[in-house]
């Protein structure tokens, strides 16, 4: 009988490691075979090892956000500054002296009455287009800032573009007529609340009470008189600001026209369109034809209450 072959050793023992197999929820019986239960595999196939995403709180603003935010908001406020004063002509009216003075003093005014106007203005359209699933971030628009501080400059009028509120998503046409109201509704809200917080405040710091507020030659109050600030001017410029910025800001935004939100509002549902666009003309024509004005409406309030 012939011996056996040396070689067969080679061909019988294989020469690569087997690789190790690491098996997850798996038991094993006496023989040390891999036994896989009903559990085992519904722990496989299951969802609960998925990682759930991430979603981004509504109120949350990114550094770039905030940068812009600001940057729009220091723009405006100076552009409103140049608006309270005329502008550079006001300087042959009032003098170069309180021509500066008047401007340094007015634009901490218009920011309390007229930032959050804008701001929250904004934040409005950021936060439902947020809740709606969308990506939402302001950003500023530099040459609009640009054009709004050279026109207020030199023609003492303010009209400014700042920014918008930048939106991406899938969204249905009423979603984004959703988003695009909620802007011109936020003004609303802050005109209706400004009423009574203004009139309480005017109220309880006596304001209206002063003997006499001096007025400038461009008919506007004066907030400096004999070397001293008249807090009470300013206090009650902050509350009619604050009205008056609300009700022309919502109306301007309600118009029609290019990217302003009445054209997303009316394109979504006209009968919307017109109950708030008719909500901010009524008082701010009123206003402008002498039927009314925020300084006659907060005095009235406060002579009754206090």
């Amino acid at each position: 009988m012939a011996s056996r072959d040396p070689r067969a050793d080679i061909v019988e023992n294989n020469p690569f490691p087997k690789p190790k197999i690491t098996r997850i929820h798996s038991n094993q019986d006496s023989n040390n075979s891999t036994i896989y239960t009903m559990d085992d595999l519904k722990s496989m196939f299951s969802n609960q090892t998925q990682t759930k995403p991430q979603t981004r709180e509504v109120w949350q603003f990114s550094t770039i956000e905030k940068e812009n935010l600001t940057l729009a908001t220091a723009a405006f406020t100076l552009a409103l500054g140049f608006m309270a004063v005329r502008g550079v002509g006001g300087v042959s009216t009032l003098g170069f002296n309180t021509w500066a003075i008047t401007l340094l003093l007015s634009m901490p005014v218009l920011l309390l009455a007229v930032g959050p106007a804008f701001i929250l203005h904004e934040i409005g359209h950021k936060i439902v287009a947020k809740k709606n699933g969308c990506w939402a971030e302001f950003r500023a628009d530099p040459k609009g800032l640009q054009f709004g501080i050279i026109l207020s400059f030199f023609l003492g009028f303010l009209f400014m573009a700042p920014g918008a509120v930048m939106v991406a998503g899938l969204v249905t046409r009423r979603q984004n007529g959703h988003i695009a109201v909620a802007g011109p509704l936020t003004n609303l809200s802050l005109f209706i609340i400004g009423i009574p917080l203004w009139a309480l405040i005017l109220g309880l710091t006596g304001a209206f009470e002063a003997s006499s507020i001096p007025l400038l030659e461009n008919g506007s109050r004066a907030y400096l008189s004999d070397g001293s600030i008249i807090w009470q001017s300013m206090l009650i410029d902050a509350g009619v600001w604050w009205l008056t910025a609300n009700l022309i800001l919502g109306l301007f935004n309600m118009f029609p026209f290019g990217p302003l939100d009445g054209v997303k509002v009316k394109d979504w549902n006209e009968q919307v369109f017109y109950v708030v666009f008719l909500i901010f003309l009524i008082p701010v024509l009123g206003m402008f034809l002498g039927m009314w004005s925020p300084t006659a409406l907060l005095e009235n309030i406060v002579n009754k209450i206090f």
